[in-house]
């Protein structure tokens, strides 16, 4: 996963208020937010289901979420209100309110299908059983508003979170009421979400004695957390641990959630941006950029290819996820070193990248830097065929590409593809070589005024600055504490940004 990359292929521009929040399942993509209204839409062509859009709440519909199924959703609102709806026909189910009939933040089910929680402004947290409707039991402990919950994948454990910044750790299973443990230092200022992987761990190994899980929370320092969850099976010992910090967003960080295979973590920010990461090696992978204004919700569809994202610009966001690392291996012309016959026909063309598909052509583009000409290539169907017969009167004329460097950037890397083929390890090395180094740490954007920190890394100047005038003194990639808060100019780095900025444009 270390060349992930996403494309825009659609929005959604139904609502007219804040998009509070989003959430996919098996064919269905639910959105929800200021309009009161909860919409349900295809994940096929993102057409509106006949029954969207659900009416029932009467202020800021602020979650929603699926049953593990699919067949139930529930969403909760500040009207006080937890309605559970019948997917296939868009019929109450039952409406449930916590016994204060508070605002209701956040809902939750169990992977297990049998309860759904709920927290919000009463501090409370409410275990439901999803088939009578019943009220189970109230949680107690948090001294703020809960807005974070998540069940650990076999469902025997509860981790909430609240505006306070603590993070609890509650028995699932049993639902005694008893807070098992609690970080009372979860996330400064508060904390704002929280999900464990599906995969994880014993997170497939329902049967283990230990359980051991991982646990991603996000929160208003800016950060993203990892946490190492471990218990003792059948008895109150639970620990939490924090295993990394992930530094790069520049501003409150609304929402989080793993693909199905657990090795992409996804973010979304008051920054106006959606931020990757590859949880297991604690490293960004990409930043996607498109809303105008601060994104509030994010979720990954259940085939991982898809991202959808909800901002207070009142629109969702739908992003194809595409692994470029895999497609730049098999488009380079590798397969088997004991094959290379096979990789040419008898016109000496690359007969692997004959075989790119109209996707392929466009993740490649998109690799390059070049997104912003993805629709041109798909619109005319570009596929690797057609790539190795353009000319740049073609690209300028047929695709639109007027800027003479673009084109050659284009051709120059079609033409290097096939003549000097490189193995998975070499092209990644390669990619990241170009790149990264001139990326701030903090904002993954190219730096303006690279400056050298006491930490021995490099970022841009208006990164770091900001992080200091947060009253941050500690390093955005060791957390260690910094020595001093001198800035030194990187004057060598940013004559070889400057000089690829100039070959690139």
């Amino acid at each position: 996963m270390a060349n992930m990359v996403a494309s825009l292929i659609h929005t959604i521009t139904s609502h007219t208020s804040d998009v509070m929040c989003v959430a996919f399942t098996h064919n269905k993509l639910a959105t929800c937010g200021g309009d009161k209204t909860v919409r349900l839409w295809s994940t096929e062509d993102f057409s509106e289901d006949e029954c969207s859009p659900l009416l029932g709440h009467t202020y800021y519909v602020q979650c929603c979420a699926f049953s593990p199924f699919g067949t139930v959703l529930a969403s909760c609102s500040t009207d006080g209100k937890l309605i559970l709806w019948d997917t296939k026909n868009g019929s109450e189910l039952a409406v449930l309110q916590h016994p204060s009939q508070n605002c209701i933040r956040v809902c939750r089910f169990s992977p297990d299908s049998a309860r759904i929680v709920s927290g919000g402004d009463d501090n409370m947290i409410c275990f439901w059983e999803v088939a009578t409707h019943k009220l189970l039991g109230t949680l107690v402990g948090h001294e703020e508003s809960v807005v974070a919950c998540a069940f650990s994948a076999d469902s025997n454990y509860l981790v909430s979170g609240s505006i306070n910044g603590d993070l609890r750790i509650w028995d699932a299973k049993f639902g005694h009421g008893k807070c098992l443990a609690f970080e009372l230092d979860g996330h400064d200022l508060g904390v704002t979400c929280c999900e464990f992987s599906p995969t994880f761990g014993t997170a497939e190994k329902p049967d283990s004695p230990v359980a051991v899980f991982l646990l991603a929370t996000c929160g208003k320092d800016d950060l993203v957390k990892l946490w190492d969850f471990t218990a003792q099976v059948g008895t109150p010992t639970v620990s939490l641990k924090l295993r990394d910090t992930l530094p790069g967003h520049t501003d409150i960080i609304n929402s989080c959630c793993f693909n199905p295979k657990g090795d992409i973590l996804a973010s979304g920010s008051m920054d106006k941006t959606v931020r990757l990461w590859n949880p297991l090696k604690g490293t960004p992978l990409f930043t996607i950029q498109g809303h105008e204004r601060f994104v509030l919700s994010v979720d990954i569809s259940m085939d991982g290819m898809m991202l959808a994202s909800g901002s207070n610009d009142k629109t969702v966001m739908i992003w194809k996820l595409t692994d470029t690392s895999r497609i730049m291996a098999g488009l380079s012309g590798y397969e088997d070193p004991k094959a290379t016959k096979s990789q040419t026909d008898s016109t000496g063309i690359n007969t692997t990248v004959q075989k790119w598909s109209i996707d392929d052509v466009c993740a490649w583009i998109v690799s390059l830097g070049l997104e912003k000409y993805e629709d041109d290539f798909r619109q005319h169907a570009i596929d690797g065929t057609e790539l190795l017969t353009l000319s740049s009167q073609d690209l300028e004329l047929h695709l639109g590409i007027a800027a003479l460097g673009h084109r050659n950037k284009i051709l120059r890397s079609r033409d290097h593809i096939q003549e000097q083929p490189l193995c998975p390890d070499q092209i990644e090395a390669t990619t990241s070589s170009t790149h990264d180094e001139f990326l701030c740490p903090i904002t993954r954007e190219i730096m303006k005024d690279p400056v050298i920190a006491s930490d021995g890394y490099t970022y841009d100047r208006h990164a770091i600055q900001s992080w200091f005038e947060k009253g941050k003194n500690c390093s955005p990639m060791t957390n260690s504490v910094l020595i001093h808060q001198h800035l030194t100019p990187n004057r060598t780095l940013k004559m070889l940004i400057q000089k690829h900025i100039e070959k690139t444009t």
